[in-house]
Formats: structure tokens, C-alpha cells, sequence
């Protein structure tokens, strides 16, 4: 069993992680608020580049030819060349965060045999891939704790370059979504763009009336434009709910260290006052007991004292006897 010491001193190693724990809780927490505020500002330009997007697919004139028009379907499954963008996180310490976020992309890379390439954000999926001994085709080295357009648009000119060239003919986004205190884990097509293809597949309504649209320079060139900007911004958001998702995350899993230290340590300080009080106890027995045993000494040496007093008496008595 434990000694006092050994007890105090762990009580007092809890408690200082459970400052720690603490103290990144309410860390989180401010930058949660401050990834939400980002996340809502950038709602409004997100869906409004969708309804742009939509608005002018739908009004396109017969003929245009460009590569966002492109669906790739006319490539066998098996032999298209596909990219995956994964969102992690730099450090640990999130519960099932980025556990989640790589399970997901190992279960799809998996199914697609060695025509896969990976592009990685996050010191937690770089070093997973690499010790896996999985090649990573580009790994964007800048944390992911401060999501910025600027970065996002790094990261979309990386992956355009791609599919312009097309040494990848599809590409999809793992990323973590957050609803109120749940994180969902996300795998969604980024290229080619699916409401092109579906909005392309519609066939138009008889009698059906089209916007009078100029499309200058030409239609061509407006999607060069509009679709880029929609990847830069999906990314941007990716970025900033990956962000929102980890610190809910976070303050989650430090919600619960700092319930367990706090367990811990009523658990420990009731082993530790049970074991004062048996010292105790025991240090008050022994004090009793000396304290009987000196008591009975001295009984016993008053007695025995008695004894040499009486039987000196009684010599005395018959020595005077036998000299009367």
C-alpha cells in the first residue's frame, strides 16, 4: 500500500495536470468562438459562388468546351487517377478527432488499389502516412490552427495544377464537420464538380425560358473564373470547420480529463485521510499502550519496593526481639 507521501505527492501531480487540461479547455473554447464567427463569414460568399455556378451551367450555350465541364465518367472506375485531401490536425489531445479523419481515407485508399495520390494538412496525418510507409504526394507544411484564404488558396492552386494537367482525374476532401457538441467525419467529391455534372444530366424543360446571359469574355473563361474560386472556398471552409470540429473536439476530451482528475483526486484524498487516520489510530495506540506499560512498571517496581519495605520491617522486628 501506498505511503502518505507517495498519496500527497500524487494528489498534487493530478492537480497540476488537471490545471494544464483546464487551461486548454478554456483555450478551445475561445478559439472555437473565434472559428465559428469565421465559419458564418464565409457562408455567404460559399453559397452564393454555388448559385453563380448553377446559374451558369444552366444557361450555357450549346458547344463550350472546358475541363469543369468535364465529368470523367468515360474512365473506368478502377483506372481513374484520384486524389484525396486530408484534414488533420498538428497535435493529439482531441479524443477521436484525427483517428476518425484517417480511418475514413485508409478505408477508401484501400479500395482503390495504387492509382491514389495523397495531399495532407496536419503534422498528425503527415507522420501517420509516413510511418505506414504511404507515400504522400504533397504535404502542405503550415499548421492547420489558423485556417486562411490565403492557404487555402495555396492549397487549391496545388490541386488545380493537377487536374489541369490530369495526372488526377478525381479528387476528394476528408474533413470533420461539427453540429453543436458532434463531429462528423466527411468524405465528399471536389473534382469533377458533381452539380455540374447533375445540372448537365437535367434535361430542359419544354417551353422552358433561359436567362438572356452575356457571357463575356466568354462562357469558357467565366467558368475558369467562378470554379476555381468555388475550390478556393470549399477548401477555406473545409479548413475552418476542421478547426471549429478539433477545438469542440478538445474541449470535449478536456472536459472529461478535468472530470477524471477531479474523481482522482476524491479518490485519493479518501485513501489518503484513511490512511492519516490509521496512523492515527495506530500512533494513539501506542501511546496508550506505553502508557499502560510505564503505568504497570511503575505498579510493578511500588510493589516490589513494598515487598523490601515490608520484609526490612519484619527483620527488623525480630532483631529487636532477640535482643530484648
Amino acid at each position: 500500500m501506498a505511503t502518505i507521501k507517495e498519496i500527497r505527492d500524487r494528489i498534487n501531480s493530478v492537480n497540476d495536470t488537471r490545471k494544464i487540461t483546464n487551461a486548454m479547455y478554456l483555450i478551445s473554447s475561445t478559439k472555437l468562438r473565434k472559428a465559428r464567427k469565421m465559419l458564418t463569414d464565409t457562408e455567404p460568399f460559399f453559397f452564393s459562388t454555388i448559385a453563380m455556378i448553377k446559374r451558369v451551367v444552366s444557361n450555357l450555350p450549346e458547344g463550350v468546351d472546358n475541363i469543369f465541364l468535364e465529368s470523367r465518367l468515360d474512365i473506368p472506375e478502377k483506372e481513374r487517377r484520384k486524389g484525396y485531401i486530408i484534414f488533420t490536425d498538428d497535435k493529439g489531445l482531441a479524443g477521436a478527432f484525427n483517428h476518425d479523419v484517417l480511418s475514413v481515407a485508409e478505408e477508401h485508399i484501400r479500395s482503390d488499389g495504387d492509382k491514389w495520390k495523397l495531399f495532407v494538412i496536419g503534422e498528425v496525418g503527415r507522420f501517420h502516412f509516413l510511418t505506414k510507409n504511404m507515400p504522400i504526394e504533397e504535404s502542405f507544411m503550415f499548421t492547420s490552427q489558423n485556417p486562411t484564404l490565403h492557404r487555402a488558396r495555396k492549397i487549391a492552386a496545388e490541386i488545380l495544377d493537377y487536374y489541369y494537367s490530369r495526372q488526377i482525374d478525381e479528387f476528394y476532401i476528408v474533413y470533420t464537420t461539427v453540429h453543436g457538441t458532434t463531429c462528423e467525419t466527411r468524405f465528399e467529391k471536389l473534382l469533377p464538380l458533381d452539380i455540374i455534372t447533375d445540372i448537365r444530366k437535367k434535361s430542359l424543360t419544354p417551353g422552358a425560358i433561359l436567362d438572356e446571359f452575356l457571357m463575356e469574355p466568354s462562357p469558357s473563361a467565366i467558368l475558369d473564373n467562378i470554379v476555381p474560386n468555388y475550390i478556393t472556398g470549399f477548401i477555406y471552409g473545409a479548413l475552418v470547420e476542421s478547426f471549429c470540429s478539433v477545438q469542440s473536439s478538445r474541449m470535449m476530451a478536456m472536459d472529461a480529463a478535468n472530470k477524471n482528475a477531479e474523481k482522482m483526486i476524491s479518490n485519493l484524498q479518501r485513501t489518503y485521510n484513511r490512511q492519516r487516520q490509521a496512523m492515527i489510530t495506530q500512533e494513539i495506540t501506542e501511546v496508550v499502550s506505553g502508557a499502560k506499560a510505564l503505568k504497570r512498571a511503575k505498579m510493578q517496581k511500588a510493589a516490589k519496593n513494598d515487598q523490601i519495605l515490608r520484609a526490612g520491617d519484619a527483620k527488623y522486628i525480630d532483631e529487636t526481639r532477640t535482643h530484648l
